[in-house]
């Protein structure tokens, strides 16, 4: 038992330590308001220390007249009658109440102000490192638990490390203080109280590591919880396509009852600690006052120097309350904490290395050196990949679904690195080039057209620094789009819905080939940008790709050899490795996979349909 006790004390001790090492540079910013805010709290506990003075007076002269004592000196207040002395009693009472009252403010609206300031730090910190992590990790984790740990567990640093922390941090200062000046002023009624604390803190720690294992359960319960809300919203159209309202309503429900129970235990063990710690402080009172009464009834204590110790006792046992009072709450924080420093500390997989360099204008050159790639050990999906694609070369990768093809298209990004081999761009590995830099270079429009909640202007200058509304309309026309978007309400400035749904797919295609264009990138990936599209709109796709592409190094995924037919090479990939490679002409003569599958879906097509379906005929 005392073992685990003493682990658990350690344990806490070291998530805190990290908590604040994390959270220093922060607060060293806001020095002068944590100073103000010390300033002002400790103020308060001064004032809060003179209150009893008044009664004490008050008690020792009016009441029970002249008396030698400890404080006889400052109790002899000449010949001022028992009447006078209570309007004086009264009106020190006032102004120590006003002036307490105000530093009271002072010291929570800077706390809060501080707390507001760092939490605006650590939520963009935060934010900025799960942007900087890798596909792989985004592959695996939830969406709904990462906006909860963004918002919910960002909060709970907020509310409590900042806000409570620092307030019991000054308290307990306080208490040590108290507790010297208590011994001071009588020596055996301070030992007497200072039995409590040990009593207080052995219980603390016991139900205190309850509270702590309850909140990191609470929070991940709370985290599934938000994953699941999540999952079915950016699903919505599936769920309510296949009636699955009830079955995702029963599963919310049963997430959020195992939530609730979480959290119902947490409040229960916060609440006992709460009042047991109020037990023991008010029995350590309850010893104080019979004591103390016993010395004033033998005479060596006046009753307003009882009075004074008691509201210092007061004083000094109010961080002990406050700690079980903020222990539950100090509990989910450390959970939150750790949750957001176990974030923090997770490195990308794909990252800028050390010498890496900013790339130079690239001429458009891509190789692919006997290259190796598994997201899962034991599972490749590329093996030995060796091609090469010359500057304003166009390169078709063709082939049945699940071999690799778009996991090109995420190697050639940087969004993975391979395991093997290298992928060099203008003879440079790509390694060598900062990911910002190399990424810039790469115009892409996939086959699931992803536009955000912003005008539509906004969605086409989005990674184009500084682009001009002429640029904007330029790369619209370019991409066929400029006509349907000044058919929108508000033309270039309407406001597009959360993924652009409010557009038709070939709407959000053509918006798409518009962003990679204003790029003017020398690498262009198009990855089935026509899927899935009717026949208008295929046909206008195509024939922006076709100006697109004009001068680009072009990498084309498709599963369709009509779209690949214009290629200067296409490449048949089967099992990770490329089965065939040539022209459409050589593929078709070579009478191989790729003739077989071109023929089995376009058995009457001539080869050069590619430049035909360009122009809307077939």
């Amino acid at each position: 038992m005392a073992k685990n006790t003493t682990a658990t004390i350690l344990e806490r001790g070291a998530t805190l330590r990290r908590l604040w090492t994390y959270l220093l540079p922060a607060m060293r910013k806001q020095r002068s308001l944590v100073a103000g805010g010390f300033a002002a709290l400790l103020l308060d506990v001064v004032l809060r220390a003179l209150e009893p003075w008044p009664l004490k007076f008050l008690f020792d002269r009016a009441f029970h007249g002249p008396r030698r004592g400890k404080w006889s000196d400052f109790a002899d207040l000449g010949n001022v009658d028992s009447s006078a002395l209570i309007v004086y009693a009264g009106l020190a009472l006032l102004a120590i109440a006003a002036a307490r009252a105000v530093a009271a403010y002072a010291s929570t609206m800077t706390f809060v102000r501080i707390g507001n300031r760092v939490l605006t730090e650590v939520r963009a910190d935060v934010y900025r490192h799960l942007q900087g992590l890798s596909l792989a990790f985004h592959r695996k984790a939830r969406n709904g638990e990462l906006v909860l740990r963004i918002m919910g567990d960002v909060n709970l640093l907020k509310d409590v490390v900042v806000t409570a922390a620092l307030p019991l941090l000054a308290n307990f200062l306080v208490l040590i203080g108290m507790f010297g000046v208590m011994f001071w002023l009588n020596a055996r009624l301070a030992s007497l109280a200072l039995l409590v604390l040990p009593l207080v803190g052995v219980w603390t720690m016991r139900l205190g590591g309850k509270i702590r294992d309850t909140a990191r359960k609470q929070r991940k319960r709370d985290a599934g919880l938000a994953a699941a809300a999540a999952e079915t919203f950016s699903a919505i159209q599936i769920v309510q396509a296949l009636c699955l309202e009830g079955w995702f309503a029963a599963n919310f429900l049963r997430r959020n009852q195992e939530s609730n129970n979480s959290d119902f235990k947490g409040a229960r063990l916060s609440a006992a600690l709460e009042r047991s710690t109020a037990f023991f402080v008010a029995a350590g009172l309850a010893a104080v006052v019979w004591y103390g009464a016993t010395l004033v009834l033998r005479g060596e204590l006046t009753p307003g120097e009882l009075l004074v110790f008691m509201a210092y006792l007061k004083t000094a046992l109010r961080p002990v309350q406050d700690l079980s009072k903020f222990t539950g709450r100090l509990a989910k924080a450390t959970a939150a904490g750790e949750r957001i420093l176990n974030l923090l500390h997770t490195r990308s997989e794909v990252r800028d290395l050390p010498s890496a360099r900013p790339a130079p204008t690239l001429r458009g050159a891509i190789r692919f050196d006997d290259v190796s790639f598994a997201y899962e050990p034991g599972r490749p999906i590329l093996e030995a990949l060796d091609f090469e694609a010359r500057p304003g070369q166009r390169v078709a990768l063709v082939g049945p679904s699940g071999i690799g093809k778009s996991t090109i298209v995420n190697l050639l990004l940087r969004f993975y690195d391979p395991s093997g081999g290298r992928i060099l761009f203008d003879g440079v590995e790509a390694r060598e080039y900062t990911l910002a830099s190399l990424r810039a270079q790469v115009g892409v429009v996939l086959q699931d057209t992803v536009l955000f909640a912003a005008s539509v202007r906004e969605n086409i200058a989005f990674g184009t620094v500084e682009a001009t509304p002429q640029e904007v309309e330029a790369a619209a026309r370019l991409a066929n789009a400029h006509d349907f978007i000044c058919s929108l309400p508000q033309g270039y400035d309407t406001v597009l819905g959360e993924r652009g749904l409010t557009l038709s797919g070939g709407q959000r295609q053509r918006i798409a080939i518009a962003r990679a264009a204003i790029r003017r990138a020398p690498i262009l990936v198009l990855d089935e940008p026509a899927t899935g599209l009717d026949r208008e709109n295929e046909r206008m796709v195509l024939e922006a790709l076709e100006r697109l592409s004009a001068g680009r190094t072009t990498i084309l995924i498709t599963h369709d050899p009509l779209a690949a037919a214009r290629a200067d090479q296409i490449l048949f990939l089967d099992r990770g490795r490329v089965r065939e490679r040539g022209s459409h002409d050589d593929l078709m003569r070579a009478g191989g996979h790729y003739a077989h599958v071109y023929l089995r879906h376009h058995p009457t097509v001539e080869p050069t349909a590619f430049r035909l379906a360009c122009n809307g005929k077939e």
